[in-house]
């Protein structure tokens, strides 16, 4: 028996595929949206269709009992009232039906000084994509408080796994694998939070069984592993079968080819991330998923790396 009907917006994103698998094996019906059906999930439905129009949004998620948000804009497109707009469209279709919302949160919303982030410290963005991921946070707590559906955010750190090996893992720590060489992002004695996706997913699931007992707004910080980049070195170097070079990654470089991409010049912006402790806790969260939740890092990263090497064997 299904534990309900779940609509996934940007199923082929990050979040939006580990997210579909997580809700069909826990049980649940489950419907992806988005243009094409890049990333098919076996025993789910899928809807292609234009994630901006309201209509086509309205009519993918009109059985649903929850709908997860997993629609992504590139990194350079989030500003000029974009990311807003594109929010508006969901909150637009969601109406007042009552329908659970779950929504990815970022760390984006705290500052570099913040070095115990927990879901009731005061949200102060240190750049201009942390006050876009506010300005969106502030209309969902909008929309709630006037009752219009129930809002559940689930804020967690970088995002690891098999199939999201791009980004910090596949673009920048293993981009010259092939050349010997690893890169850590930080000072090797620094920790960072990072999210294995299937976990994230899975923890997006729970909450999505247990949002009856719930408020209309919620923000959970979803810890994951907060390890040390040398901790993360570690784990690339064991997953690999070859010894490789571990340096320091040259930001100076995604500075510089920032003067012209606009993808790095944002990625340049968030460096901060990685040069200071900002460590996402939450007891309640943990209680609900309860210990030993997580994947074990090492795991996590050999699986990572596994299907980052292994895809490119295959190129």
């Amino acid at each position: 028996m299904s534990k309900g009907n779940v609509t996934v917006l940007g199923s082929n994103g990050h979040i939006g595929h580990a997210a579909m698998i997580a809700f069909r094996d826990a049980g649940w019906t489950v419907t992806g949206l988005a243009r094409t059906n890049r990333k098919p999930v076996d025993g789910t439905r899928f809807i292609a269709g234009d994630a901006d129009d309201v209509a086509v949004v309205r009519g993918a998620i009109a059985d649903a009992d929850v709908v997860l948000n997993a629609l992504h804009l590139r990194y350079d497109q989030w500003g000029n009232g974009r990311s807003e707009r594109q929010l508006q469209v969901v909150i637009d279709a969601l109406g007042t039906s009552g329908k659970t919302l779950l929504f990815p949160g970022t760390i984006y919303n705290y500052r570099a000084g913040d070095r115990r982030i927990t879901p009731d410290l005061r949200q102060s963005a240190e750049a201009p994509r942390g006050e876009i991921r506010m300005r969106l946070e502030g209309m969902l707590k909008e929309a709630s408080a006037a009752g219009k559906f129930q809002t559940i955010i689930l804020r967690a750190g970088d995002f690891f796994g098999p199939g999201n090996h791009g980004e910090w893992f596949g673009d920048a720590m293993l981009m010259d694998l092939s050349k010997g060489r690893i890169y850590h992002m930080g000072p090797l004695e620094l920790g960072h939070s990072w999210a294995y996706l299937p976990d994230l997913a899975r923890a997006f699931a729970v909450l999505a069984e247990r949002r009856q007992t719930l408020a209309g707004f919620e923000n959970f910080h979803f810890a994951g592993h907060w390890v040390t980049n040398r901790q993360v070195m570690a784990a690339i170097e064991t997953a690999l079968d070859h010894q490789v070079k571990v340096a320091p990654l040259a930001w100076w470089g995604l500075r510089a080819v920032g003067l012209f991409n606009p993808v790095m010049r944002d990625i340049y912006r968030m460096r901060y991330l990685w040069h200071n402790e900002m460590e996402l806790v939450d007891p309640r969260l943990r209680a609900i998923l309860g210990d030993g939740f997580e994947t074990p890092f090492e795991a996590a990263v050999a699986a990572t790396v596994g299907a980052l090497v292994g895809g490119k064997k295959a190129a």
